[in-house]
Parts: structure tokens; C-alpha cells; sequence
């Protein structure tokens, strides 16, 4: 009986843990967990674990930050490796691997990048330092957003799903060129040139036709010190790193290096990095909260950004291009579940809680920036899901297949 029961309980798991809204699922009961304990009696534990001081030292060269920034630097920098190995496979042979594919998604990414961005400076525009966090609002959750859409399973159309992915995937590359140009500061050119010779290096193992990850990630670990030291955020070293993975390589076209390295990573990514940032960042003192401070312009500027600017940005994109016949619409899908979608975008959470960090040191600005966007991807998601539920309410349900994305 006991055996029964562990073996059932084990299979139950496991299909727990296919489920495409698994790991939102994980994310949202972090979050959550987050926001429990830092309104409890253990608020000390909660904090006092993420302020804990975490030290490497190798002779002179030091490293010594809280363990909140260690996850924030270092286990991000999975993610973002792991982000751009998505965007490079979807570059080279996937839905952005042509123009007439890109086309739809990349003009929707903008004006949902572009529209956001607008509203949380038109809220902020009298507080020149909180206009730092104008690119919070612009960024979307894949993870959150997929895992959403999943709770329809074949209701919705395969292409949305695509479409939806396409665009969550040129919103992260939207948002890694933000963080390099707008939130670097006090560069360390002594760094950055060091930083330098490690992306030489890694241009020259994938030339030469090295096709074992082994080597890139010694390299690119080298490079997360250099960029780490530089002033650059460190999390872009995950991104070089993952550009100079060989997808085909010439000697081996049967072999990817990429697809292996990225079918590795999803799952530690999925269900153990994006948890625990989630669960280091989601937390927020709610004792002496009032509607003053959720209507306050920063946390007022975030959640509108994400809830009605994403939207906004999105569903006026992709109008104006099927109306100027740039694109057309993905095939099966109709404008009701193009709005859902574009509200679906809305759920900023892992990425714009991340800007977040990087666009206030202030701790004063944590929980605004917080509250900003746990409100908003609540509101998009709910909506969104409720949109996407009455707009596929007449379509049966049939088996769909998995979008050329994140693998489990």
C-alpha cells in the first residue's frame, strides 16, 4: 500500500511537471509564499536569509554581495543564457528566421514595448528620479504568459501560440538592449576589456568547430566576473555566451550544441531559478499599505503600463499592421483572441520585477516598484485568460501541438 502510494504520488508529479503551466504555477506559489512571510512573524527570517552575505575570494579578486544579489546577478544569468539561446534558434530557424515570419510579432513587441513605456512616464513625469523606471512596464513574462494561455490547452489555436511566444521572445531582447544601454553605470574599462577577450575566445571555439558546451561555459563564467567587475550588468554574459553556442555546426550539422544546452537548462531554469527569484523579489511589508500608496505614480505608472499600455501597445500594432497589409493575422485566429493575447502580455512579472532592481537601488522604491507589478500581471492575466476563455468558447477542444519554444 505505502509503495502504491509513493509510486502513484510520483507519477502525479511528473505529470504535474509536463504541464506547460507548471512552472507558472511554481512561480505563482512563490510569490505568494514571499509576500506571506515578509507580513509575518518570520518577516525577520525572510529578510535577514536574503540579506545574508555570501563571500568568493580567489587572491585580490573579491566578490562579496548579499545573497539576494547573487541570485539577482548570478542564477539571472542562467535565465538570460537560456533567453538567448531561445532567441537565437528562433533567429536562425525558427517563427523570426525570415521577415514575412517576424514581421506581425516584432511590430507588436515594439508598440508593446514603446506604449507602456509612455504611460509610466506620463505618471512619473514630475519625478525626474522615478523616471528611471520607465522601462519596467515594457517587458513580459514568457514563463507566466505561456503558462496562462496553457490553461486553454487546444482551445486556442497553435498559431497564437506561436504569435504569442514570438512576441514574449523580441520583448526580451528588447529588454536586454534596454539593460545594457540605459542601466550601466561607472564602467570599468580595465573590466570590459577583459570582458572583451572572453567573447574573442568564445567567436573563436565556435570558428574553429567545437561543438562541446564545456569550454563556452568556462569562458563564459570568466565573463561573468569581467562583466560582473565592469559596471555592466553581470546577466549579460549570459546573453554573449548563448549567441556564440553553435546551433549547426559545420562539422556536425546531425548534433546541436544549442538544442542540447538549452533542453538542459529548461527545466533548472523553470523550476529552480525563476522560483527562487521569484520568491527573493515578490516580497512586500503590506503592514501600513493604504490606497495612497498602491495609487502612487511609481506603482500606479507600472501596473497601468503593463495592464492597459501592453494592450494598448500591442493590439494597436497589430491593427495598424494588417491594416497597412505588412502582415496578416496567425492563421485560425480571430481579433477577440489577438486582444487576449496582447493582454496576456501584460504579465511582466519575472522580467519587469528584474528591471525593477536594476532601475532603484533605493530600497524606498522596492515596494512600489513591487506592488506596481504584481497588481498589473494579476489584472493582465486574469483578463486575459478571461478574453481567451469567451473567445474560444465555441471552438473544440483538439490536440495541439507544443510551440517551437521553451522545451520541457
Amino acid at each position: 500500500m505505502p509503495t502504491d502510494y509513493f509510486r502513484r504520488s510520483g507519477e502525479t508529479i511528473q505529470r504535474f511537471i509536463r504541464h506547460e503551466a507548471a512552472s507558472g504555477i511554481i512561480l505563482i506559489a512563490m510569490a505568494v509564499l514571499a509576500l506571506i512571510l515578509d507580513n509575518s512573524p518570520l518577516a525577520w527570517l525572510y529578510d535577514g536569509l536574503l540579506d545574508t552575505p555570501m563571500e568568493i575570494r580567489i587572491g585580490a579578486l573579491e566578490i562579496d554581495k548579499p545573497l539576494l544579489l547573487w541570485i539577482n546577478d548570478g542564477l539571472m544569468a542562467a535565465f538570460f543564457l537560456l533567453v538567448g539561446l531561445e532567441i537565437k534558434r528562433e533567429v536562425m530557424e525558427g517563427e523570426l528566421s525570415s521577415i514575412s515570419r517576424a514581421a506581425l510579432p516584432a511590430i507588436a513587441a515594439a508598440g508593446g514595448m514603446a506604449i507602456p513605456a509612455l504611460v509610466y512616464v506620463a505618471f512619473n513625469f514630475a519625478n525626474p528620479a522615478e523616471l528611471r523606471g520607465w522601462a519596467i512596464p515594457a517587458a513580459t513574462d514568457i514563463a507566466f504568459a505561456l503558462g496562462v494561455l496553457s490553461l486553454l490547452g487546444g482551445r486556442v489555436p497553435l498559431a497564437l501560440k506561436v504569435f504569442l511566444l514570438a512576441v514574449a521572445i523580441i520583448d526580451d531582447l528588447g529588454a536586454i538592449v534596454i539593460i545594457a544601454l540605459f542601466y550601466t553605470d561607472n564602467l570599468s574599462v580595465t573590466s570590459l576589456w577583459l570582458a572583451g577577450t572572453g567573447v574573442v575566445a568564445l567567436l573563436i571555439l565556435n570558428r574553429i568547430g567545437i561543438t562541446r558546451t564545456a569550454p563556452y561555459v568556462l569562458v563564459g563564467i570568466f565573463m561573468w566576473v569581467c562583466v560582473l567587475k565592469s559596471g555592466v550588468h553581470a546577466t549579460l554574459a549570459g546573453v554573449a555566451l548563448a549567441f556564440a553556442i553553435p546551433l549547426r555546426p559545420r562539422r556536425a550539422p546531425s548534433h546541436s550544441p544549442l538544442r542540447e544546452l538549452e533542453h538542459t537548462l529548461h527545466p533548472w531554469i523553470a523550476y529552480g531559478v525563476m522560483p527562487v527569484f521569484a520568491f527573493a523579489n515578490a516580497g512586500v511589508a503590506l503592514t501600513g499599505l493604504t490606497w495612497e500608496t498602491v495609487l502612487a505614480p511609481l506603482p500606479l505608472g507600472i501596473a497601468l503600463g503593463l495592464f492597459v499600455g501592453k494592450q494598448i501597445g500591442v493590439m494597436g500594432a497589430v491593427w495598424l499592421a494588417v491594416r497597412l497589409r505588412i502582415a496578416s493575422l496567425p492563421t485560425g485566429a480571430n481579433w477577440m483572441q489577438i486582444y487576449g493575447v496582447a493582454l496576456l502580455t501584460g504579465i511582466g512579472f519575472t522580467m519587469s520585477l528584474f528591471i525593477g532592481t536594476l532601475a532603484f537601488d533605493d530600497p524606498a522604491h522596492a515596494a512600489g516598484v513591487r506592488i506596481g507589478v504584481l497588481g498589473g500581471s494579476l489584472m493582465s492575466a486574469v483578463c486575459g485568460y478571461l478574453v481567451l476563455r469567451l473567445a474560444t468558447a465555441e471552438r473544440p477542444a483538439t490536440a495541439a501541438a507544443e510551440p517551437a519554444g521553451r522545451e520541457t
